[in-house]
């Protein structure tokens, strides 16, 4: 199929892995591997949470650190669970974020409980757990901090300082680089009816189908539906060998292959539906793309790192991703 859309802007997803004994390696290789990306070409980084985790636990930290150590390159979050958040104080974080970054920053962010929330719903809400809100509303009130409605009644002097009523800094921008990851027709509808842009991934729920790709094809047109102009960004998990060794063929196809099952049929009470990996060279990977049923109706992809591998292997992915894959692509 050449049918596709020309790709625009062309982006990589990392989880961020490190040792718990050496966590400073870990963070500082993620570093590198953005300010790589940028050297690349890349158009956007985007960072994974990972709470209770080996991986990046404050993508908002990091990133104000890469704000620094690049110039052009969007960053984003992809995505940032807010059941873990408060959204006042994470309007704050990302508003600061977007000025330091000279306005790159394009947070993603999801709604629910925390991820095992009977575990930790003590530690994170101690006296609140059962009445917190996990519903949209709580990505409303996140919205209006950053879009600059009032966060308090009044705003003025008292005493010797001064008081704003809204969330300080305020980034004008930032109100519409804001994304949501979607995995159902109810999210991808939502986004787009609330002015945010839609981030959708290798996971959906299996609603009407069990066919991925036309379930991902229904979000994408339901969001597109609700808002025309809105950015759709595609993440699925691709790994070109174009300059891997042998052992890195051997290893990535066996990651691929350990993970293929689950793609089959959908996956728990929720029916997550996963699409498979996708290895080989950039042009057997350009020939699936453009034949995947999705990927031809988007022109932004957030091409997700796998989640164990080592520094030298993300290295040889982004840069075959940015010489070649990009290219055979169409990107432009």
């Amino acid at each position: 199929m050449t049918d596709s859309r020309p790709l625009r802007k062309l982006g990589f997803l990392t989880i961020g892995l490190f040792d718990e004994a050496d966590p400073r390696s870990g963070h500082e290789s993620t570093l590198e591997i953005i300010e790589l990306g940028e050297r690349l070409g890349f158009d956007s980084a985007w960072l994974r949470h990972r709470h209770l985790q080996f991986g990046i636990s404050s993508p908002v930290a990091v990133l104000a650190a890469a704000s620094q150590r690049t110039s052009r390159i969007e960053l984003g979050t992809a995505v940032t669970p807010l059941g873990w958040e408060n959204p006042l104080r994470l309007a704050e974080d990302w508003a600061t974020v977007d000025i330091l970054s000279g306005g790159r920053l394009n947070p993603g962010l999801s709604v629910g409980p925390p991820m095992r929330w009977d575990e930790v719903k003590t530690a994170l809400y101690p006296s609140s757990a059962d009445v917190e809100d996990f519903s949209y509303e709580r990505v409303s009130r996140l919205l209006s901090f950053i879009r600059g409605e009032p966060a308090a009644p009044t705003a003025g002097q008292v005493g010797f300082e001064r008081f704003s009523d809204r969330v300080q800094p305020h980034s004008p921008g930032l109100g519409s680089r804001l994304w949501y990851g979607g995995a159902s027709l109810r999210s991808a509808t939502w986004a787009g009816e609330h002015g945010m842009n839609f981030l959708t991934s290798s996971v959906v729920k299996a609603e009407e189908s069990e066919d991925f790709e036309q379930i991902q094809l229904s979000h994408i047109r339901a969001f597109r539906a609700a808002s025309p102009s809105g950015r759709v960004s595609q993440g699925l998990v691709v790994i070109p060998t174009d300059s891997a060794s042998a052992e890195q063929k051997k290893r990535y196809r066996s990651y691929c292959d350990a993970r293929l099952p689950r793609t089959a049929t959908p996956q728990g009470p929720a029916r997550m539906m996963f699409s498979p990996d996708i290895v080989g060279s950039s042009a057997e990977i350009a020939e699936r793309l453009h034949a995947h049923a999705a990927f031809r109706e988007v022109d932004e992809v957030a091409f997700a790192l796998p989640f164990t591998f080592e520094h030298d292997d993300y290295v040889q992915i982004l840069t075959d991703t940015a010489q070649s894959l990009g290219p055979a692509l169409g990107r432009i």
